[in-house]
């Protein structure tokens, strides 16, 4: 197991001497270069000393589990600069390191007190012992901040997802699958561990080494794909002028109050219409709001509010309805006849097999290969 550690330890260090390489670098890619130097740090010193501190220095074992408070706060903002416009760290996110500092000090206070100190032991937490309650809080923030954050994070995934379907034409590569699906097993994960964590203390089943290997196991096969995965995430949000997921309320409040009226906004909406069949901006896989809206000479927020007024659509439907009507064109084209489905629907402006399969049962309630028997 120490193995495994050091391996891991390794890892994430050497990913982090290739983020400090990457040109240009964005704010996720700093975040990420401190958040493995400190899984590394941190599992590195767990592989070699963690014997020596929960036999012989119970108060610096204390302070290593409170660095799993660190965990959280690392993985949401990550997160958060990734699904948002975020360019900058503010004094203000810094809370997010609060209870970890006050769980230090209060160790750092107990090192100068011996009477706090000697009641301050991991192991003994069970019944029979009377340990602070202070120290029972502290210990509960460490052990539910990690579910906490993964909650926490999930809700950060669904403002994501409106706001590609208000921004984009296409999810592949921003949809931040990768991340989703790691997020979700390493939550489950990370909870279990916490579970069977506290039916040690209760029960006095398992061990406190088999409770803290488990985690760093976890934390090490973490560390390796979120490196791998992490070196190669692009910027998603890389203007100012998109419509984030806590705006689009924001806007549909200004509808009623905007100085568009519905005769301005259906003379829009027939401008826009007029644009996209003949120029089939759609075609572009990568077409965006920002990109649509210079094309129609409209801001970026006039362009959404008349999608969502006059086609009760948001981008991605709206254009992806285009994409599929062409490729029902197309697939009935002579021109087409040597071509796949797959190949048509790329050609429609769809970047992915997937991505074009579950978009087109979603508007015609037909897969691809039904559609095409029923057309004859």
């Amino acid at each position: 197991m120490k193995f495994i550690f050091i391996i891991a330890a390794f890892n994430a260090l050497f990913f982090t001497v290739l983020l400090l390489q990457k040109k240009p670098k964005a704010l996720h890619d700093n975040i990420l270069i401190l958040w493995l130097t400190y899984l590394g740090l941190y599992i590195g010193v767990y592989a070699l000393y963690s014997h020596e501190l929960f036999t012989h220095f119970h108060l610096l074992s204390i302070s290593l589990i409170s660095l799993l408070m660190l965990f959280g706060p690392f993985l949401y903002y990550y997160i958060l600069i990734l699904v948002t416009d975020k360019k900058q760290v503010k004094k203000k996110d810094l809370l997010h390191l609060l209870p970890f500092v006050l769980f230090n000090l209060y160790i750092l206070i107990a090192f100068f007190s011996p009477g706090i100190a000697e009641k301050l032991n991991i192991e003994k937490i069970g019944p029979g012992n009377n340990p602070p309650l202070l120290f029972i809080f502290f210990l509960l923030m460490t052990a539910l901040s990690g579910t906490v954050y993964f909650l926490l994070t999930i809700k950060l995934f669904r403002k994501h997802d409106i706001s590609i379907f208000n921004n984009f034409s296409n999810s592949t590569d921003i949809d931040l699958n990768w991340i989703r699906k790691l997020v979700l097993v390493f939550g489950v994960v990370w909870t279990a561990l916490i579970f069977v964590t506290v039916i040690h203390h209760v029960f006095h089943l398992f061990s406190m080494a088999f409770c803290t290997d488990g985690l760093f196991l976890s934390l090490s096969v973490f560390v390796i794909l979120i490196g791998y995965f992490g070196l190669k995430q692009k910027i998603i949000y890389s203007n100012e002028d998109i419509i984030m997921a806590e705006d689009i309320a924001k806007i549909q409040t200004k509808y009623s109050g905007s100085r568009l009226n519905e005769t301005e906004s259906i003379q829009l909406a027939a401008q826009l219409k007029k644009h996209i069949e003949s120029s089939k901006s759609y075609l572009n896989p990568d077409l965006t709001l920002l990109q649509l809206a210079t094309e129609t000479n409209m801001t970026s927020h006039l362009l959404s509010q008349v999608i969502n007024e006059q086609f009760k659509l948001n981008l991605f439907d709206f254009i992806n309805q285009y994409r599929v009507e062409e490729f029902k064109e197309r697939l009935t084209d002579p021109n087409y006849k040597h071509f796949s489905l797959l190949g048509i629907a790329l050609d429609c402006g769809f970047n992915s097999k997937s991505a074009f399969n579950r978009i087109f049962k979603k508007v015609t309630g037909l897969t691809p290969s039904q559609y095409k028997d029923t057309a004859g």
